[in-house]
């Protein structure tokens, strides 16, 4: 990506984004792929940067481990496997094995449903591979703790078996001496030591001469001297001596691992890249945690259209401070690419354009962005910027010359690709002289179809906003009440300066400002207070409309609960009817279980038993139930042609009818929720709830039926 001027990334605090990118990576690799971020214009390869992120973003969110633990900085060792003749020591051995094992490791982590959910990640390891001959080539000769193996060569385990036993020998002898010493009262309180790699007793330095031996040397206070026995003189040349043959031997055993290893040099290598690359991605995801980051949709054409987008240094600044930070939502595209700001100074006009020119930087450099996902936007070609005082003391120009200079540029290379940023557009000269300038170099702009935004305090470019075809207005949100600014952008029209609002905000004596006032020309002062009451009366409509939406959102709440509950009561009802239903056909089913065996037992008694007679009876009372059913049935009806039901709660002396067997009754005794009704001679004990109180028909009514 082309950018004008050459300190424009800084300007837009890109650096600072790259440092904070930086301090994430853990290895020498990541950093310097954060350290060499580049700006891309293809937009396939900055949808896979961005997937990359995204997935792995998604990863440290639902906690899944990914094998990269290993920080692993290996080009030193990469680079002596490429060298003939080169040794690498057991310690950088053992670091290669880490280096295939986390290989390993990530190749297992795509497996066959993880390929497709993580498929920008598992392109980073695509062309690869794990070998597994590297790692059972170093086990081979290395343990654990990446010392060479006894079996590593026959010749090296005769040298190790020979070196046990002569040290051995050397320690009987020396324990013997030292029993010795011990006796005659020579030795110091250390007893003994290595000095030169040899083993040596202490002694009292007045002894010294009693002891034969080589004296290696005396302690600072020259109080305690350090003497290797005459006896074990011989058999440590021959520890030493069997020492130097295994060290050459494991050179050797090291030499021809090296070269067994370095054929496989270019997949290490390829490795370490990989390795480096996830810890640059795993980078960007976290930054992407940091600045509340997300993918937002490209689009194949140049387009911006930025839902609550923030600036991701004042977000973190205000986090810092616990403070609020104010989205902002900017929609360029082929009809409206120009967009000019206005509004009171400290209002927020300058961030606004850095936001949405440090967002286009970050997206184009592959990193996720803080806006919100529905965002849209498309690639550009080249950005360029002019922000505050551009006086350059080297060429002799002054603010406004240089400001003129860079706005020729903007107009010689600017095309539909181009995305400028333009702050102050026409200050440092006479405000109608500048004003119309500014104009002409904004129709240039409009013309060649390049994509930006404006900031000014001209009326005439609020005014020329709505003239010129692609070119709007915005201002940006400020409280008269409290004459503090909101923050926030107001697209599709012009904003106030505030001057008059300000300056009585920080105390200026009345009188001034009222001679201020009649010295700025009639129409001018009236089109500022139309656009500050303009400025106002909208904020009291998105208030209310706020407002509105909030009354919605809870209509549709209680709504949808209603919904809910009408839902669940309906099931509950369909619920207690299959219940029913089916407890009436279960008592059903048991009654005719009950005498299907009660028949066939009858059945089996008959065949059984001579008395006959017996069995018959049997059988009647068994089916007496359905002769009882029938006499009650026959009841009911002469109980229903001689009294009338006529409800009511029942007392006692009332005449109540039993509503499970249909006979009629005197109510005698009320027990709590039981009844006691005389029926001719019995008194029998019912539910309350079961009695229903009736009178007696008149004779001609009943004699007539």
């Amino acid at each position: 990506m082309k950018y004008f001027p050459d300190s424009a990334l800084v300007q837009l605090e890109f650096d600072k984004i790259r440092n904070l990118l930086e301090e994430h990576c853990k290895t020498e690799l990541g950093k310097q792929m954060a350290g060499d971020l580049r700006l891309h214009t293809h937009i396939d390869y900055v949808k896979a940067a961005l997937q990359q992120a995204h997935e792995y973003k998604q990863l440290l969110l639902l906690q899944e481990h990914f094998p990269n633990d290993y920080i692993l900085n290996l080009k030193s060792e990469l680079r002596l496997l490429n060298i003939q003749g080169a040794v690498l020591t057991g310690d950088q051995f053992m670091l290669l094995r880490k280096l295939a094992e986390s290989m390993h490791s990530i190749v297992r982590f795509f497996d066959h449903d993880r390929r497709v959910t993580y498929s920008a990640l598992f392109e980073v390891i695509k062309d690869t591979y794990y070998e597994k001959k590297i790692t059972a080539l170093i086990d081979e000769v290395l343990d654990e703790n990446g010392q060479v193996r006894d079996n590593a060569t026959p010749e090296l385990a005769k040298i190790r078996m020979s070196l046990y036993r002569k040290r051995n020998e050397v320690r009987r002898a020396f324990d013997r001496i030292l029993q010795k010493l011990t006796k005659l009262g020579y030795l110091a309180d250390i007893e003994e030591a290595f000095l030169n790699g040899r083993r040596v007793v202490a002694i009292f330095a007045e002894n010294k001469r009693m002891v034969k031996g080589i004296l290696h040397g005396e302690s600072d206070t020259r109080r305690t001297a350090f003497l290797e026995p005459e006896e074990t003189i011989e058999l440590n040349n021959d520890v030493f001596a069997l020492e130097r043959e295994e060290n050459k031997e494991i050179y050797k055993i090291l030499r021809t691992l090296t070269a067994a290893v370095s054929k496989h040099s270019v997949l290490l290598e390829g490795y370490h890249n990989i390795l480096g690359t996830f810890d640059f991605i795993r980078a960007k995801a976290r930054l992407a945690l940091d600045i509340n980051g997300n993918f937002p949709m490209l689009v194949p054409h140049a387009q911006l259209h930025l839902v609550e987008a923030y600036h991701p240094l004042l977000l973190l600044y205000n986090r810092r401070n616990s403070k609020p930070t104010v989205p902002i939502s900017v929609t360029l595209d082929k009809n409206h690419h120009i967009l000019v700001i206005s509004g009171p100074n400290a209002g927020g006009k300058t961030v606004t354009l850095k936001t949405v020119g440090l967002i286009q930087l970050m997206l184009q450099a592959g990193l996720l962005i803080p806006v919100h996902p529905t965002s849209q936007i498309g690639i550009f070609k080249q950005l360029m910027i002019h922000i505050g005082d551009t006086q350059s003391i080297e060429f002799e120009l002054s603010t406004y010359s240089s400001h003129l200079k860079n706005m020729k540029h903007f107009m010689e290379e600017a095309n539909g690709k181009t995305l400028f940023f333009i702050d102050e557009l026409g200050s440092g000269s006479d405000p109608n002289l500048g004003g119309a300038f500014a104009e002409v170099i904004m129709e240039e702009l409009a013309r060649k179809h390049a994509f930006g935004i404006v900031t000014t305090h001209y009326l005439n470019l609020k005014v020329m906003a709505n003239k010129v075809k692609g070119i709007m207005n915005a201002a940006m949100g400020f409280d008269e009440e409290t004459l503090l600014p909101l923050y926030k952008l107001l697209v599709g029209k012009p904003g106030s300066s505030y001057t008059f609002a300000i300056a009585q905000r920080i105390g200026l004596p009345k009188p001034l400002i009222e001679r201020a006032r009649k010295l700025v020309d009639e129409d001018h002062f009236r089109l500022d207070k139309l656009l500050n009451k303009a400025e106002q009366d909208l904020q009291k409509v998105e208030a209310k409309e706020k407002e509105l939406q909030k009354l919605l959102r809870e209509n549709e709440r209680l709504k949808r609960e209603y919904e809910t509950l009408a839902d669940k009561e309906r099931k509950h009802q369909q619920v207690t009817l299959l219940k029913l239903q089916n407890k009436i056909r279960e008592d059903e089913i048991n009654y005719l279980k009950d005498m299907e065996r009660k028949m066939k037992q009858i059945v089996i008694e008959w065949k059984r038993t001579d008395d006959k007679q017996k069995v018959v009876k049997q059988a009647e009372a068994l089916l007496f139930k359905k002769k009882e059913k029938a006499i009650n049935e026959k009841m009911e009806k002469k109980v229903q042609d001689r009294f009338q039901e006529i409800g009511g709660a029942a007392k006692l002396g009332d005449q109540v009818k039993i509503i499970s067997n249909g006979q009629v009754g005197k109510l005698i005794e009320i027990r709590d929720k039981r009844a006691i009704v005389q029926l001719g001679k019995i008194p029998i004990n019912v539910k309350l709830n079961d009695l229903v109180v009736v009178k007696e028909k008149p004779k001609e009514k009943a004699e007539a039926k």
